[in-house]
This record gives structure tokens, sequence and C-alpha cells, in this order.
């Protein structure tokens, strides 16, 4: 803790003289003024009729020389330094929690949209991905569903390609660094002419990674990835406009490194023969029997097309998204050898969005639009259930049908003893003596049990459709009013085929018996959700461009249906039927039957209602842009990720009754002393609690969630960075005989920090406030970059993710340890 204090102390003095964000680019002519990067990186916007900072809602932007300055290599880098957003680093590529303003999701309906140049990613196993040729990021926060539909409640990603139109050339980057991080990356930007330009880019990553297997001292978050992308614009008249794109990446990992969190009570009390005696508290490294793994082929295609009217413009865009994957994930996370699963996922999604819109100087800016997609997703996803566990199972149901026969037999000897005029409490004891020694001299009971992997084949097609308009309609020459209304319609439907087969040997009172129960689902389920989805906001504009505005809109995410708690269904269902089983048993399934499983593996859609007030603010003669946000969500049905409710073999969707999450977010970024200093600092105070939540505990009963905390989201988020260049000859670039000449060097610090975090629901297990510091200084050459990085430069240690598990009869807490110091440089060379 002293050290992520000291981080922020170093930080903060090195900001305080001026102020933060290098996402503001300063023209060489006026050094007295900040300017927002809508208006240095071009952007043709389909939809929306005004830049971010003049519309009525929260955003933060980042442009390419920040991206590199903050040595961002995928989405989860650049979250820490958005406000009242987060998505950590921990898992694999598969997993891409993502929460913003007190809501998100680890599984199915994701609560923040992604767009890749206006192409939507639809697959919330494909938003991990590795992040290059990336000129612009912008970051929307709160609902969009007016413009942009379902799952976007919490808040929007854009991300845009450099564009050959406007920059040409050729890019390589070379990346070495500890734990051997190696990196490559090349790409190719070319005007043919005034109607034609492409690029291609590819790259390969690697890094041996920073946890070991403590079961069989194995790199426990190795990975390996590369992928290739290429773009075509062809502008062939002045009004019509074609943008193709194409990008594939492919990964391969070791994932999950997830050890047992130990606290310091349970230290205390083990006992000297305990594997956790003299441990430190704290996340321990992973220590599992399997080393999961995780293996990902996703492609994204785009075809758009713009054409431009007389006062409107109209944009299309079609896509194409394939997924195919692998994963392999040790259930238990322990070295015993309990429970593994193996999931195949096999996907593609099309979609097409048309929108029209204005493109005029009157009062009335106006879009319309209408958006479709359809989702073929296919998932195998089968558990086994491994030596260790039937170990303990077959204890579990032995001790059940030895107990049982105890207790029975002792009751009728003890009645006899009381009858002849002994104690009850005597009788008791010596019934109970008694009885064992009888069982004992019959031939005792034991049971082995045996359960077959569970296979699962789940089929999860989902349709959906959008209709939407958006007016923005200037009342006076300062205000403005913006009034959206869209209606979204989703199918959601499941097909999934189950089986779980569990072979018994019995031997009780020297009778051997061999039941086999057998358990099969087969079944189609649908459902359909509908919303509208209103917005209404105000702006109004002040003298020097600053803007106050006001906004209320309704969120939603769509519902659909659980697959991956199956296995925890049929075990719940096999081992109750083993108890009484005496021959071979096939478990028959009735309508009623089926309804109640419909009932357990659905959930329903999650709707906010969202106030919010900001402003965007240019300050000391435009040197400083300061935006500031406070906002209100009031959420119904709001879903949530937990473990399955009797074993914890899979998670589950399940809904909360109401919620509520309120917050504030700040941004401040300017620059100083004749453009050389560029600064940004960003803060979010976000407080999302349950209203009324209850859920089953095992055993029977209830538990009472009101005013405890929303799992997984900070507190307290804390973005900040500051650069300064130092000029040594800038001359040197117009002497074609000094080509890499120094001209510059920009040194520069940035912090990230995150906090309270809670890992489960009922507020036992949490992370406490944490920052992280990193440095880099680039050395400017011309053509040529060299960029010296440090992450974690004060080696914090902290957790990035923990869950809950009782898959092996008892509940352990398992967290990933966030990434330690790392040093590393970046060779750039353009040409």
């Amino acid at each position: 803790m002293f050290k992520s204090r000291l981080g922020i102390a170093l930080l903060m003095a090195a900001a305080l003289p001026a102020g933060v964000h290098a996402d503001n680019t300063i023209e060489k002519g006026d050094t007295s003024r900040v300017y927002d990067i809508d208006e240095v990186v071009i952007i043709d916007q389909p939809k929306e009729a005004f830049r971010l900072r003049q519309q009525p809602l929260s955003s933060t932007s980042f442009n390419g020389a920040q991206l590199q300055s903050l040595n961002v290599q995928d989405v989860r880098q650049l979250s820490a330094f958005v406000p009242s957003f987060a998505m950590p680093e921990y898992g694999s590529r598969y997993t891409s929690s993502i929460y913003m303003r007190g809501i998100g999701s680890r599984v199915y309906s994701p609560a923040v949209g992604i767009y890749v140049d206006g192409m939507p990613v639809l697959c919330r196993s494909a938003f991990n991905f590795h992040v290059y040729d990336v000129d612009r990021v912008d970051v929307l926060h709160g609902p969009q569903g007016t413009l942009y539909g379902m799952n976007t409640e919490g808040g929007l990603m854009r991300l845009y390609s450099r564009s050959p139109f406007q920059y040409q050339g050729t890019d390589v980057k070379f990346s070495l660094g500890t734990r051997f991080l190696r990196k490559v990356e090349a790409s190719h930007y070319e005007r043919l002419n005034d109607r034609t330009a492409f690029s291609l880019a590819g790259f390969y990553g690697g890094q041996n990674g920073f946890f070991r297997n403590q079961f069989d001292g194995g790199r426990a978050d190795l990975i390996n990835e590369f992928g290739g992308k290429g773009r075509l614009l062809w502008h062939p008249t002045g009004r019509l406009a074609f943008d193709f794109m194409a990008d594939y990446q492919y990964t391969r990992q070791n994932g999950f490194p997830y050890g047992q969190l130990v606290t310091e009570d349970e230290i205390a009390a083990a006992p000297i023969t305990s594997p956790l005696y003299g441990l430190k508290a704290g996340t321990q490294s992973p220590d599992q029997n399997r080393q999961s793994n995780y293996r990902r082929n996703i492609l994204n295609t785009g075809a758009g097309i713009k054409y431009t009217g007389n006062g409107f413009d109209v944009n299309s865009m079609t896509s194409w998204q394939y997924l195919h994957d692998y994963m392999l994930m040790d259930i238990d996370y322990r070295p015993q050898d309990f429970l593994h699963l193996i999931q195949r996922q096999h996907g593609n999604i099309l979609s097409e969005e048309l929108s029209v819109k204005s493109r005029n100087g009157s009062r009335w800016h106006w879009t319309f639009g209408a958006f479709g997609s359809y989702q073929w997703l296919k998932t195998s996803a089968p558990v086994y259930f491994d030596k260790d566990m039937n170990a303990f199972l077959s204890k579990t149901i032995t001790d059940y049908a030895y107990n049982g026969i105890l207790n029975s037999m002792a009751r009728g000897i003890a009645q006899g003893m009381i009858a002849r005029g002994m104690s009850k409490e005597a009788a008791e004891a010596a019934a109970r003596a008694l009885a064992a020694a009888n069982i004992a001299r019959t031939g005792g009971v034991n049971i082995d049990m045996a359960m077959d992997p569970v296979p699962g084949l789940f089929r999860t097609p989902t349709f959906n459709l959008g209709v939407y308009h958006e007016s923005n309609i200037d009342l006076t020459p300062h205000l403005t009013a913006t009034l959206g209304l869209r209606y979204d319609y989703s199918h959601v439907a499941i097909d999934y085929e189950t089986s779980a087969r569990v072979a018994l040997q019995e031997h009780v009172f020297g009778v051997n018996i061999s039941p086999v129960i057998t358990s099969r689902l087969n079944r189609h389920e649908h459902d359909h959700f509908n919303q509208l989805l209103p917005k209404v906001g105000l702006t109004y504009r002040l003298p020097n461009g600053s803007n106050v505005y006001a906004t209320w809109s309704k969120g939603y995410r769509a519902g659909g249906y659980n697959f991956e708690m199956f296995s925890d269904v049929l075990q719940t269902e096999t081992a109750k039927a083993a108890k009484a089983a005496r021959a071979d048993l096939d478990i028959a399934h009735d309508e009623a039957y089926y309804e109640r499983i419909a009932k357990t593996i659905e959930y329903k859609p999650e709707t906010s209602w969202n106030y919010e007030a900001g402003a965007h603010l240019n300050l000391l003669d435009n040197q400083l842009h300061l935006d500031l946000s406070a906002y209100y969500m009031q959420i119904r049905n709001q879903q949530l990720s937990v473990m399955a409710g009797n074993y914890g073999f899979g998670r589950v969707m399940t809904n909360a009754g109401r919620s509520h999450s309120c917050g504030l977010e700040a941004t401040l970024r300017g620059g100083a002393l004749d453009n050389r200093l560029a600064y940004a600092v960003s803060y979010g105070l976000t407080s999302a609690r349950f209203d009324e939540y209850t859920d089953s505990v095992a055993g029977g009963g209830t538990i009472d969630y009101k005013d405890k905390r929303v799992p997984f989201v900070p507190q307290h988020t804390l973005g900040a960075s500051a650069d300064y260049r130092i000029d040594v000859d800038p001359a040197a670039l117009l002497d074609p005989s000094s080509r890499f000449h120094l001209c510059s060097v920009t040194v520069g610090m940035n912090l990230s920090a995150l906090g309270k975090i809670y890992w489960d629901e009922q507020n036992t297990v949490s992370q406490n406030f944490y920052a992280v510091l990193g440095a880099h200084a680039d050395a400017d050459f011309g053509p040529l970059h060299i960029n010296l990085w440090v992450r974690n430069l004060t080696d914090t240690k902290y957790d990035t993710f923990a869950v809950q598990s009782a898959a092996t009869g008892k509940r352990y807490t398992f967290a990933q340890q966030g990434n330690p110091f790392q040093l590393g440089v970046d060779f750039r060379l353009h040409f």
C-alpha cells in the first residue's frame, strides 16, 4: 500500500504545474490552445450530428499518440484510464468482463458494446482482442440504446483504424521486454490515386508470462498470437464511397492462473500438517493438476457503403463475424483431480445496419436507421468428473447410507434399553456402539460411485432487430434538444442435448449390487423480448465553446438462457436418485420437469432508467478541457454472474430484483510550457448497491443482500498521465543528410488505480484500492522512435479477479494476481 501511495504522490507532483492527457494535438502556430481529438482526427460519424463534446453525454477519447504513450496493446489496458470503467486483465482472451457505471457481466449478455471502424463486435468471446493500427478510441459512458441498441446499457467503445487516404507509408514496430515479451507489428498504407487507397497490417505477439503453475513448474499464462488485416477504400464518385475490411486473429495461451486466496485467520488456525501452514497471507501461486489453456480463431469482416446526397448521408454496414475456439479449464483450480471442462465454440454472426443522417445547416438535425443481426452459436462443453471427485461423491453417498442405517438400528435398540430402565443418554450411546458393531459384523456399508463425463451440446441462435430515430433541434442559438427513440426486438432460443451416467458398486451387509443411473435431457426452448428505448436531452452552449447538458434515457440488456450449469443440474438429480437406487434406473422427465428446467436456466432482461447531468468546459482561454458528469441509474432485474447453486460446477446468469448505481466522473486535460507538456487526469466514483435481492443457500433458507455493494465494480477509478518533450534539434528534420538525427526526447509517467472491489455478493472478499505506476522515455530520431517503458514501476501487489468455488465439497476463494514489474523497449520505424 505504501508503494501505491508513493506512486500517486510522484505522479501528482509531476502533473501539478500544468495538467493531463496527450489526447490533444496542438498546432505549432497556436501553443495557447488545446484541441479536441475530434478536431484533429477526422472520423466520419454515420449516426451522430455533433462531435462528442458537443453531445449530451460523458465520453473519453484517445488518439494514436496517447495509445503509444500508454503502451496500450488491448482494450483492457486502456480501461484503467477511463472513469467508472473496468475491464481487468485476467483469465484469457476468452474472458471479456467489462463493467461501466456499476453494471457489467462475465458471461452472456455484455453491458458495453464495441464497434471497430463502424462494424459491431457482437460475440462476447471476441471482445478481448489485440489492438494495433488504431488511430483513435472513443468511450461513450452510459446507455447508448437509442442509436446502438441493446447491450450498450453501460456504454460503448469505438475503435478507428488509420485511413490510408490520410496517412501513407510503412510502419514497423518491434518490442522486447522482460518475461520474454516479444512483438512485431507491420503496417503499410498507400493511396493509389484520389479515389482508391488501401492498407495491410500484420502482427505477432508472445510472452512467457508472469506466473508458474506450482503443480508442474510450467508457465501458467504463456501466450502466443498472430493476425493480419486489410482494408480497401474506394470512392468511385464524389458521392459514393466503399470501405471493405477484414481482420483475422489467432490466439494460443495458457490461461486462468488462479491461486488460492488465503486469509491470516486460515493460516493461524492451520495445523502443522496442513498445506496452509507457514504460508504468507494473500493470493498464492497457481497450483492446478491440469494446465488450463485457450485457443481462438476470430475473423471480422465488413463492407461499408456511404452515399452523400443533397442534404443527407446514407450509410450501410454489412458484417460477418466468425469464431472458432477451444478451452480446457481445471474447474476446481486445485492440485487434486476433481473436475475439468473442455469447451468448444463455433459461431457465425451476420449483421446489417442502414442509417440516413441529415447534413445541412438547418435547426433540425435528424437520423433514421435500422439494424438487424443473426447469430448462430454451437457450444460443446463436456464436464469431466475425475478420480478425486468420484472419490468425494463415493464417500458422501456411503456416509449418507451408513448413517441412515446406523440411526435406524440405533433407535430400535435404544428404545429397548430405555424400556429396561436405562437413561436416555446412556441408551443412545450404547445403542449406537452396538449398531455400529452389528453393521461391521455383517459386512459393513461401502458404495463406490463413478460419474461419467457429462456431455453437453448447446445451440443458442439469437435474432435482433432494431429501428431508431434521433433528432437534435436547435430551440435557440444556444439551446439544443435531443429526442431519440428505438424499438428493439430480440428472439433467443436454446437447443440442448446433455446426459449423465452414474455407475454404483454397492456393498451393504455382504450383498453386492451394481445399479446404473442415467438421465438424458433434450429440449428446445425459446423466448422473445422487446423494448422501447427513449432518450431526452438538453444541451446549452456557452460563448467560449463550452456547454452544459442533462439527459434522461433507458438502458436495456436482453434476457436469455444459461447452459454452463447443466452439469450442476444433472449432478444434483443423479446424486439424489443414487441414494435410493437398488437397480438400474433411467430417470424419466415429464413436461412439468422440463418447465422447471426452463425456469431454472432462463434469465430475465435487465432495464434501467438513467439520469445524467454534466458539462464540457473550455477553461483558461482554451488551455484546459474539463469534463464533468453526475449520474443516477435505477436498475431492474440486474443480471449477475454467479456460480451454480449446488456444487458450483458452472457459472449462471441470475437476476437481482432491484439495484441502483450513482456516481461522479471528471476528466481534465491540457497542455503547457509552449506545447512541451501534455497531461490528463480522470476520476470516477461509483456507488452500486442492491436494493432488493435475496438468494437461496445450501441446506435451505435465504440470504438478503440488501444494501450490499454489487460485486466486481470498483468504487474508485483513477487514471493520470503526463508527458514532457525535450527538444534537442527539431531543425534536423529539414536536413536530408541528418535523417536519423535525434530531434527530441519525451519522458512521461502514467498512473492507473482501482478499488475498493468486492468479489462476492455478501461483500466478504475484496481488493482494496491500489495504484499501478508506469513510465516511458521516447527518443525521436525522425522516422525512428525508440521508446523505453516500465509497467508497475513500484511492483504493487493486487488481485485483478477472484471467484469462490465449492466444487471440492469445501468453499475456497481463488484469485489472479495482477502483473508485477515489467521493463521493455519499442522500436518504431516509418518509411
